[in-house]
């Protein structure tokens, strides 16, 4: 594992999400704000809902990677989409530097934030750097060629996700780990303030997403970013992040730094699952998971979910 996430972070820790200044207090509030957020989904307008979330309070600050964890239907989709501004909370307040995402002008909101999602279907052929440019679109007018600056944004994009030698390559062409990183380099091209991502690793072999992780804190720290990442992988997010967001069945279970969301009770109980939680040799929380029978049969053994 990589040591880049090893030193401490101004701004780590928990957070109930009261840590915001008010408009002209002179301070800067923090990059993202949740403030008490829920949602709900229902069939109809008059039905109950089917799930609802929240309420939810954290924030997130500029250099700051935060993973989102918790088993599938926990809400790590839907708090992605209020981040994003695509949903709007039923109450409460999803901030992005002081202003209400879901309530931003959509040109504006596609230069602060950009959206990493699990499946990036494409309507027609393209080479990658057609691909990338599009990012440069929320900076455009209709019907217009792309600037120069936009070129250099995009060129600069694939230079920092090592995909510069791709640009000339069908997109329908490319391997799962070269694709992950040129839909990244698209959203670098956005110039982003906030870079979220659903599953980025899905797709990926265990270097892939070391890789991609790595990369991830890396772009966090030199740019200035708040990267948000959706994540089933456990480690990697204890390695790399520098808080954690634990979802279950809608609810927040806990947040904060690593150490202080890995507790095995609480594992156990959101991921229904026998586990242990080690702390490795950087400091950071290992979980392993603890198979009753195999223990049984053989003592000491464990294994990694991831």
């Amino acid at each position: 594992m990589s040591g880049a996430a090893d030193s401490a972070r101004p701004g780590a820790g928990s957070s109930s999400g009261s840590g915001s200044f008010p408009p002209g207090s002179g301070q800067n509030p923090a990059r993202v704000l949740v403030e008490q957020a829920t949602y709900a989904y229902a069939a109809t307008d008059r039905d109950a809902p089917e799930f609802t979330l929240g309420p939810i309070s954290f924030e997130g600050d500029r250099r700051e990677v935060i993973s989102i964890l918790g088993p599938n239907a926990s809400g790590k989709s839907t708090m992605l989409k209020l981040l994003a501004g695509v949903l709007k909370p039923l109450s409460g307040r999803v901030q992005i530097d002081g202003s209400d995402a879901s309530e931003l002008d959509p040109r504006v909101r596609a230069q602060r934030v950009a959206l990493v999602q699990q499946e990036s279907a494409l309507l027609f052929p393209l080479r990658v750097w057609e691909y990338v440019l599009q990012g440069r679109y929320p900076y455009g007018r209709r019907l217009r060629f792309q600037s120069a600056q936009d070129c250099r944004m995009a060129e600069n994009a694939l230079l920092q996700v090592g995909a510069d030698d791709l640009r000339d390559r069908w997109m329908e062409q490319l391997s799962g780990g070269e694709k992950q990183r040129v839909i990244l380099a698209r959203s670098l091209a956005q110039e982003p303030a906030l870079l979220l991502l659903d599953e980025p690793t899905q797709h990926l072999d265990i270097g892939g997403k070391v890789e991609l992780l790595r990369r991830l804190r890396r772009l966090a720290d030199e740019n200035r970013f708040t990267v948000i990442v959706v994540t089933h992988e456990l480690n990697l997010a204890a390695e790399f992040s520098d808080r954690i967001v634990l979802l279950h069945k809608g609810k927040c279970m806990r947040t904060g730094e690593p150490t202080e969301v890995y507790q095995r009770d609480l594992l156990e109980q959101v991921f229904q699952a026998p586990l242990e939680v080690h702390l490795s040799v950087t400091g950071k929380p290992r979980v392993l998971v603890r198979d009753p029978d195999i223990a049984a049969a053989r003592p000491g053994w464990t294994i990694d979910p991831n």
